[in-house]
């Protein structure tokens, strides 16, 4: 129940009526039912298994609305680096000609990713055609992510990339990753060569999450202790530590 009395600011208001239309407009939408690769870099094999199960979150843990502006705001200035990278000459390609996005489709459909774009011709100095990724961080995670690269900074996304390049066979040159400082507007660039090895260990994982869940056997936590920081960040905490299914 939204409380207006008279109390309640203006901000807070709006904000509670565009955060209960965010989320209504959310609850719309159609579930995937396929484990997302861009989610296997993520640290624990339980999160991820509740994840590809859908599992109910723990109360009070629903993504509210300020995430999801958060979320929106990364397509928006996703759309941005696009344009911004098409006028500075580069020949990036987002859709097929049928309006899909381009990704790929393993293990019966039970494992798909969708990238953001390829990069098949531009300016000298690059090599094509190159996966291209992008994302847009606050100024803390963008400054990491500038000073220690985007394996240690950012590994997840790191993952990401790399499973992309494998099974879209962009692997043979650089993927270029491109990140935006949400505050400052500073544009990140990182040449990601290809690693195989972490490529084929989010592939190994992928397959362990599906083959677990379709056996109703619940991986092992990442963490030893509920109070770990990822574990308290996790939409599951309750569940997992309580062992329900």
């Amino acid at each position: 129940m939204m409380d207006f009395n008279s109390s309640s600011s203006i901000s807070g208001q709006i904000a509670a009526l565009v955060d209960a239309g965010m989320q209504r407009v959310r609850s719309t939408e159609v579930q995937r039912e396929y484990l997302g690769a861009s989610r296997l870099g993520t640290s624990c094999e339980r999160a991820l298994q509740y994840e590809f199960a859908k599992a109910p979150v723990d109360h009070g843990r629903e993504t509210d609305g300020r995430l999801l502006r958060i979320f929106e705001r990364g397509h928006v200035m996703e759309d941005c680096m696009v344009e911004w990278l098409r006028a500075a000459g580069f020949d990036l390609r987002t859709r097929k000609p049928s309006g899909d996005q381009f990704g790929f489709s393993a293990v019966g459909g039970r494992l798909q990713g969708h990238i953001d774009g390829v990069i098949v011709d531009g300016p000298e100095g690059f090599a094509y055609p190159s996966l291209w990724e992008c994302k847009c961080l606050g100024s803390k995670s963008w400054r990491d992510l500038e000073k220690n690269r985007l394996a240690v900074a950012k590994p997840i996304y790191a993952a990401q990339v790399a499973i992309y390049q494998a099974y879209l066979e962009l692997h043979e040159q650089p993927a270029i990753f491109t990140a935006i400082n949400a505050d400052t507007m500073e544009i990140y660039t990182e040449l990601v060569p290809f690693d195989a090895a972490l490529a084929q260990r989010m592939s190994d994982r992928a397959l362990r999450i599906i083959s677990a869940t379709d056996a109703g056997e619940l991986l092992p936590r990442s963490f030893l202790e509920s109070t770990h920081f990822e574990c308290r960040m996790c939409a599951w905490q309750d569940r997992c530590w309580r062992n329900t299914p």
